[in-house]
């Protein structure tokens, strides 16, 4: 994991002011969610403009360096380029841009008379931006922004927060922190004599679904000579990958751009013998002649019962690593020692089918999908405050006026993507840069200017495997079938293409969705403790009527109230919680 930091003042005559420097080294433990022995920093300085480099990265082999620099300038990748040596490119561009660049990365540069950033289109390595009477700040953790221009105090924009208890991520450009803001996607920051300026691309527009089978193919190969560039460096890597291959749609085409370009790799899968994802894994495995390795899950003598965390604890660990982005609903990657060995999953490959917000609706009429829009902005409006409902109509403003179907697929790579996915993949960045072919800076770029319904349908992944490994299209996937084959005829010398779904077991009970009554007791007090303080963007009796029960009826919503009150309560930043009891749940029988 990097982290990078610059500062610009706003007179260079006056520089800027020797506190600022003090307290950004001051804030790095705070700021960089790793044992603080194993940080390594740099620093680069020039009158009126600094870049400071911190990394848990045990040596300096990962290319590019941790900062590179040339005459009277110094560049640094937060990330991975796909080929690390277009760091120069990005040193040498009179205005710093991503759009030609491959990689899952943002970049940050400084020179005697300029100090810039950018995000890549998803922004998946986010930018984070503030200012001073003095200085400008830019970085990419949003609690060292902060602390960089207000020292040591933490004040909450508790407004914008209102989207965190609604979906437990950030439908803005908001942080948790007052006066910081994200940078949006496929955009740059620039600070030049004192003033801060912001360009942004928009992303792409979608072309007409093709209407030709020549058409397709044209497409298609477009879209998989993209995925190839993003993993053919790794052909000189010296460890092979390690694929998390399961029987869906998305780690399947990983293995076969893998494949395709010839990358030594094997893979994993976790289960036992007799699911689907085991058995689908094992003939891809067996297809393309790669080792498969399968991890059975524990077996236990049957227990009534299980014990987590203390919820305070969890919630710390999620707001260490994640900045408040990120509800502790969510199961965060601990904190390992960093590894180079590549890894890859199909992590976010519903960005080739439209994105998860689209993927989720059956009905797409424009009303329905207009209607997709106002709920995810303006979800149980019932639960908050009149203020907060404003804010969050504004928010949807500019959504609401777009066509629903690029309005939704946009949402999904600005918010989900670029919010969400940004926080929590935070955990995992601690123990290695993990390679995402999907969130590559120019798959992304072909991939939205795809038609949304033709993306949405799953042909086109399923061409794309007959473009990387045709053999792979014959075995079925698991769960439910290709979308694009729903009502669609099949003449008797045409193959359809098959499925297999697991059996139904009691395998799907979650403790976090069925908290128990010891659990819930411990966030009912937590929160209610500090309804004050939430009274801004929630209605106390509304908060109260969701912790009347004995047990959580909506623990997901619950999670985000306990992760944003124990924020406003003043446990993060600061120390760790010690000697909390861990809690029982129990199995339902």
């Amino acid at each position: 994991m990097r982290v990078y930091l610059g500062l610009a003042a706003k007179d260079r005559r006056s520089g800027i002011p020797e506190t600022m420097f003090h307290a950004v080294r001051g804030a790095i433990e705070a700021a960089f969610p790793v044992p603080p022995e194993v940080i390594r920093s740099r620093e680069w300085h020039r009158p009126g403009v600094s870049m400071f480099a911190w990394t848990n990265e045990p040596d300096d082999s990962r290319q590019p360096p941790l900062l590179v620099t040339g005459h009277d300038r110094v560049t640094g990748v937060n990330g991975y380029l796909a080929e690390p040596g277009e760091v120069d490119r990005l040193a040498g561009m009179p205005v710093l841009g991503t759009e030609a660049v491959g990689g899952c990365f943002s970049a940050f540069r400084a020179t005697g008379e300029e100090l810039s950033a950018a995000t890549a289109i998803h922004r998946v390595c986010p930018v984070y931006y503030a200012e001073t009477p003095d200085a400008h700040v830019i970085g990419s953790r949003a609690l060292l922004v902060h602390l960089a221009a207000g020292g040591e105090r933490v004040e909450w924009d508790v407004l914008a927060l209102q989207s965190m208890v609604r979906q437990g991520y950030f439908l803005s450009d908001e942080t948790p922190f007052r006066g910081v803001t994200a940078l949006p996607p496929s955009a740059a920051v620039t600070v030049r004599d004192g003033r801060r300026t912001i360009a942004e691309n928009p992303l792409p527009a979608a072309v007409p679904a093709p209407e030709t089978r020549k058409r397709k193919k044209e497409l298609v190969r477009d879209l998989a000579g993209a995925l190839l560039a993003t993993v053919k460096p790794l052909r000189a890597a010296g460890d092979p990958v390690n694929l998390a291959l399961t029987g869906g749609r998305d780690s399947r085409l990983i293995a076969a751009v893998l494949h395709a370009a010839g990358v030594p790799f094997r893979a994993t899968t976790n289960g036992l013998d007799t699911h689907p994802d085991v058995i689908i894994a094992r003939r891809i495995a067996g297809v393309l002649g790669i080792e498969h390795t399968v991890i059975p899950p524990a077996r236990a003598e049957k227990k009534d019962a299980i014990i987590v965390d203390h919820p305070l604890a969890r919630t710390y660990e999620t707001l260490r690593a994640c900045e408040g982005m990120t509800s502790a609903y969510e199961s965060i990657v601990g904190y390992l020692p960093y590894s180079a060995k590549p890894t890859m999953s199909g992590q976010s490959g519903e960005i080739l089918r439209a994105g998860g917000l689209l993927l989720l609706q059956t009905d797409l009429s424009d009303k329905a999908l207009r209607r997709r829009v106002e709920v995810t902005f303006l979800r149980d409006p019932a639960l908050f405050s009149d203020a907060a409902n404003e804010h969050a109509r504004e928010l949807a403003g500019p959504w609401r006026e777009r066509a629903p179907l690029e309005a939704l697929d946009h949402m999904y790579i600005t918010y989900k993507v670029g919010r969400w996915h940004a926080g929590a993949r935070a955990g995992s960045l601690r123990r290695g840069d993990q390679i995402w072919p999907f969130l590559d800076n120019r798959v992304v770029r072909a991939a939205l200017g795809l038609d949304q319904a033709w993306r949405l349908s799953e042909e086109v992944i399923y061409e794309l495997l007959g473009v990387l490994a045709p053999r792979l299209r014959g075995i079925p996937v698991e769960g439910k079938p290709w979308r694009f084959t729903a009502g669609r005829r099949y003449y008797p010398w045409q193959r359809r293409p098959r499925v297999l779904t697991a059996p139904k077991t009691g395998g799907g009970w979650n403790w976090r969705t069925s908290p128990g009554e010891e659990l819930t007791g411990l966030m009912r007090d937590h929160v209610l403790g500090r309804l004050d303080l939430l009274a801004p963007i929630v209605k106390p009796d509304e908060v109260r009527k969701l912790f009347a029960e004995p047990v959580l009826k909506k623990p997901n919503q619950a999670w985000h109230l306990y992760t944003v009150a124990t924020m406003l309560g003043g446990e993060y930043p600061g120390k760790e919680p010690q000697g909390l009891p861990r809690v029982h749940i129990p199995i339902p029988s």
